[in-house]
């Protein structure tokens, strides 16, 4: 940023009284801007077992599979974000019950917190929407697990299978580090005991 959005002064980085972090601040109007990380929602679509997943029509990873997600709005709640990103990319409606938030991660490197919450397909008309190649069902075995578009959904994915088998869906926070070499780690900081 270079100006202020309220008066359209030229902005400083500087750390505001009573602040420990640098931030856009405008000298002329006192306002200073925060940025905060994006939040991701998605759902986990689910019938008879199995799993809808979409193929991406845009970048990032343009051809892989993902869950239905994206960035909330403002004016939303997460869950609502995500059923409305589930319809807009895969064209599905879903039913959520209250205990429905399955896996949520921190990813303090790209500013972001990605949620995910279990769901039902209503029914089975479902369509690929335009950020979308297509949208199909799959059950484990079928999953194409070399070309899921990101490690946030192939864990969620891994997590549900495992937890069908016992037919347990604890809510799971986890910590999701990128390094400088491209690696990536992921740390489970927290677990629902239901």
């Amino acid at each position: 940023m270079k100006f202020c959005h309220q008066c359209a002064a030229p902005l400083i980085v500087r750390i505001p009284e009573g602040d420990d972090k640098p931030r856009h601040c405008c000298d002329d109007c006192d306002t200073i801007f925060y940025q905060n990380p994006k939040n991701v929602v998605g759902t986990l679509p689910i019938h008879d077992n199995k799993v809808l997943l979409c193929k991406r029509a845009i970048q990032p990873r343009i051809g892989k599979w993902t869950l239905p997600a994206g960035f909330m709005e403002n004016g939303e709640s997460s869950l609502h974000g995500a059923i409305r990103e589930t319809k807009e990319e895969a064209g599905a409606l879903v039913t959520v019950a209250d205990n429905s938030l399955y896996t949520l991660f921190n990813l303090p490197t790209i500013n972001q917190v990605y949620m995910f919450f279990r769901a039902e397909l209503t029914d089975l008309n479902f369509d690929p929407g335009i950020e979308s190649e297509e949208v199909a069902l799959f059950a484990e075995e079928e999953i194409p697990w070399s070309e899921i578009a990101f490690p946030v959904v192939r864990s969620t994915l891994e997590h549900y299978f495992k937890d069908l088998k016992h037919s347990r869906f604890p809510v799971r926070m986890f910590d999701v580090h990128h390094g400088e070499d491209r690696s990536i780690t992921t740390r489970l900081i927290s677990l629902s005991s239901s």
